[in-house]
């Protein structure tokens, strides 16, 4: 799979916004087949950031995902929202779902 996280900076003044105005680009990266999921989390150290965790199934799909119209349209109206470029971290990696924290197994 195709494993990404990366980091939003937001404009303060659109931070509480950001579910609503992220929401068509959410929706339709979701709904594309080879999306295993798509999931925004608000930073507790800093409330004008949201991460993304997204993976991919292949390339293949991370293909699909960066040249469809719901992430050309988010390329075109989302970055006037944002306080600085987003920050990215990007892997491949040797399986499908999420494994589990053996570190913190609960019995």
């Amino acid at each position: 799979m195709i494993f990404i996280t990366a980091k939003f900076p937001l404009k303060p003044e659109h931070a509480d916004d950001w579910p609503a105005l992220a929401a068509s680009f959410t929706e339709g990266t979701r709904s594309e087949p080879g999306c295993l999921w798509f999931e925004w989390s608000r930073s507790v150290d800093d409330p004008n950031e949201y991460v993304i965790v997204e993976a991919f199934r292949d390339d293949e799909a991370a293909v699909a995902h960066v040249t469809s119209e719901h992430f050309k349209t988010a390329q075109q109206e989302l970055p006037q929202y944002l306080a600085a470029t987003p920050r990215i971290v990007n892997f491949k990696l040797p399986q499908d779902t999420w494994s589990e924290l053996g570190e913190f197994k609960v019995n």
